[in-house]
C-alpha cells in the first residue's frame, strides 16, 4: 500500500464509521496532533455532532482499550463512550472530551480551590478504578505486560540508568548500582497489596469535560501496586504541586477507600510503600524525558527536567532513609544537586531577549536566501533527502501547513530523525547567542519547490524555538506565490 493511499484510506474509514453512527457525513475532518504511540486521531464535525475517529494497527492494543473502557464504564467511571467499531477492530469512533485537560487548568489557573476539588475527584474516580473495577479485571485482556512485577520494576530502573544517569558523566560504581537496583527491585516486587494499575496516570491523561474530569490513555492497565499511580499524579514534574496540596490529597485518596468499603488496610504499610514509589516514578520520568528530550530533542521533555530534578531534590531531602543504597542513593544526590537543575533550566531575562529568530522555507530553484541579520550569521538545511509528499497526487496540490502532509511527513518518512539532528545542531548557537546578547539568527530550509517538506521543517522549527526557548521567531514561505494549488501547470515540487 503506498503512503498516500493509507493516509487518505484512513480518513475515509474513520468517515465512514461517523456516517454509519450519526446518520450524515462530516463536514469538517480535522487531523489531531500525533501522539507517542502509532494512533492516529481525527476530530469530526457536522453540525453540533461531534467525535472522535481513531486508528491504530495494533489490534491487540485496541481489544484492550475496548475491554478495560466497557469495564470501566460499568462501574461508572468516567472514561470516554465508544460509539462505534470497524470489522477489522483497526479503526473506532469515540466520544470528543474537548481539548482542556487537568493539567491545562493548572497550567492557566495555579493551584485554585477549584483545581484541587478536580484533583480530589480525579483521585476518587482512580480508588474506584483500582479497588472496585480492580476486583474483576481480567489481566488476561493486557495487551502489554500483565503485572507490575520484579522485572518490570527493574525496566524502569534500568531505563532511568542508561537515558538519564549515564548522559550526565557522573563517575559511580556501576556493578555495585546494579546489584543496588536488583536489590531495591526484589523490594518493590514484593510490596502488596496488588490491585489494577493505570501505570501511566497523570494530569495530562485527565480530561476535564463540562465540570467533571475524565480518564484517557489507558489501555497500559496491568495488576500493580495502587501507589504508583498516586504517586504519578501527585509528583508530576511539569505539575510541581505544592507540597500541602499531596499530603492532603493522598489523605483524601485514603479517606476514600472507607467510603468504597475497601477491606481495611495497614495504612503505616502503605503510606511506606506509596514513598518507595514516588521515588521509582521520579526515576522512571528521567529516563522518559532523557530519551525523549537528550537524544530525540523534544522540547517539551528537554523543558521537563529542570522540574523533575527539584522534585527529586526535594523527595531526597524530605526522605534522608529513601534510598537505603548508598551508590543509588549517592548518585541521586549528584543528579539533583543545584549545579544539574541549572544545568537543565533555560535562564530566561525577566528583560525581553534581544535574539530575533527568522526561519524560511526556500525553493533551490530560486537560489540560496540571503541573511536578513547585519553579521550574516546563520543555517541552511537542505530536505531534499526526505522522500516527497508532492510526488503523491493526494499531496500534490497540498503544502507543508497541511495537516494530512504534516502527518506523511512525520510518520512515512525520515523527516523527525532530520529535524532532531536540527534542533541539536541549532540549540548550540541559539544558547550562545541568547547568552552574548546577539540579536539576529536565520534558519533557513530548502527543498526543490519551497512547498512541502521546507515548509513543514520552517514551522517545526518555530514551534521548537518558542517552547524551548520563549524567544521572538518568525516564520516566512518565500516561495508561497508559486505554490501549485490546484491542477494546472507542472509539478513545481
Amino acid at each position: 500500500m503506498t503512503p498516500n493511499k493509507t493516509l487518505v484510506q484512513i480518513t475515509a474509514i474513520v468517515e465512514k464509521l461517523f456516517e454509519e453512527h450519526f446518520d450524515k457525513k462530516p463536514e469538517l475532518t480535522e487531523a489531531l496532533a500525533v501522539s507517542g504511540s502509532d494512533r492516529r486521531y481525527y476530530r469530526m464535525t457536522a453540525g453540533s455532532t461531534v467525535a472522535i475517529g481513531t486508528y491504530n494497527t495494533n489490534v491487540a492494543e485496541n481489544n484492550t482499550f475496548f475491554y478495560i473502557t466497557e469495564l470501566f464504564r460499568k462501574h461508572q467511571v468516567n472514561v470516554p463512550e465508544v460509539y462505534k467499531i470497524n470489522k477489522d477492530r483497526r479503526a473506532y469512533l469515540q466520544q470528543d472530551l474537548g481539548a482542556t485537560s487537568l493539567f491545562d487548568m493548572v497550567l492557566k489557573d495555579g493551584f485554585t480551590e477549584k483545581n484541587r476539588k478536580l484533583y480530589h475527584a480525579s483521585l476518587a474516580q482512580l480508588a474506584k478504578v483500582q479497588w472496585i473495577a480492580g476486583r474483576e479485571a481480567d489481566y488476561k485482556q493486557c495487551f502489554a505486560s500483565k503485572q507490575f512485577d520484579e522485572k518490570a520494576i527493574m525496566a524502569d530502573l534500568l531505563y532511568f540508568k542508561y537515558y538519564f544517569a549515564d548522559l550526565q558523566n557522573i563517575p559511580y560504581d556501576r556493578s555495585l548500582l546494579i546489584s543496588e537496583m536488583e536489590q531495591l527491585s526484589k523490594e518493590l516486587g514484593r510490596v502488596q497489596p496488588q490491585t489494577l494499575m493505570y501505570r501511566d496516570f497523570q494530569s495530562r491523561n485527565i480530561m476535564v469535560y463540562e465540570g467533571k474530569v475524565y480518564f484517557i490513555d489507558y489501555q497500559g492497565f496491568m495488576q500493580g501496586p495502587p501507589q504508583y499511580d498516586i504517586a504519578s499524579l501527585l509528583w508530576q514534574a511539569r505539575a510541581q504541586l505544592p507540597a500541602q496540596w499531596r499530603e492532603d490529597l493522598l489523605n483524601g485518596y485514603i479517606s476514600t477507600l472507607s467510603d468504597l468499603h475497601v477491606p481495611r488496610m495497614d495504612e503505616i504499610h502503605f503510606r511506606r510503600g506509596y514513598v518507595q514509589f514516588v521515588l521509582l516514578r521520579l526515576l522512571q520520568v528521567l529516563g522518559a524525558y532523557g530519551f525523549r528530550g537528550l537524544l530525540q530533542h523534544k522540547a517539551h521533555f528537554l523543558n521537563s527536567i529542570g522540574p523533575a530534578l527539584k522534585n527529586l531534590e526535594t523527595f531526597l531531602a524530605d526522605h534522608p532513609q529513601t534510598p537505603s543504597y548508598p551508590e543509588l542513593r549517592g548518585l541521586l544526590e549528584k543528579l539533583s544537586a543545584p549545579e544539574m537543575q541549572e544545568r537543565f533550566t533555560l535562564k530566561i531575562s525577566n528583560e525581553p531577549a534581544k535574539l530575533k529568530v527568522q526561519v524560511s522555507s526556500f525553493s533551490y530553484k530560486n537560489g540560496i536566501p540571503r541573511s536578513s541579520g547585519t553579521h550574516g550569521g546563520g543555517y541552511v538545511f537542505d530536505c531534499r533527502g526526505i522522500l516527497n509528499p508532492g510526488r503523491y497526487a493526494a499531496y500534490k496540490y497540498l503544502t507543508g501547513n497541511d495537516d494530512i502532509v504534516c502527518q506523511f511527513l512525520e510518520r512515512e518518512t525520515r523527516m523527525p530523525d532530520f529535524l532532531n539532528h536540527v534542533y541539536a545542531l541549532t540549540s548550540i548557537n541559539v544558547e550562545d547567542y541568547l547568552a552574548r546578547g546577539f540579536e539576529n539568527l536565520d534558519i533557513s530550509f530548502g527543498c526543490t519547490g519551497g512547498q512541502h517538506r521546507s515548509v513543514f521543517a520552517a514551522n517545526k522549527m518555530a514551534d521548537y524555538l518558542r517552547s524551548r526557548y520563549n524567544i521572538d521567531v518568525t516564520v516566512s514561505h518565500l516561495n508561497e506565490k508559486k505554490w501549485l494549488l490546484q491542477d494546472a501547470g507542472k509539478d513545481e515540487d
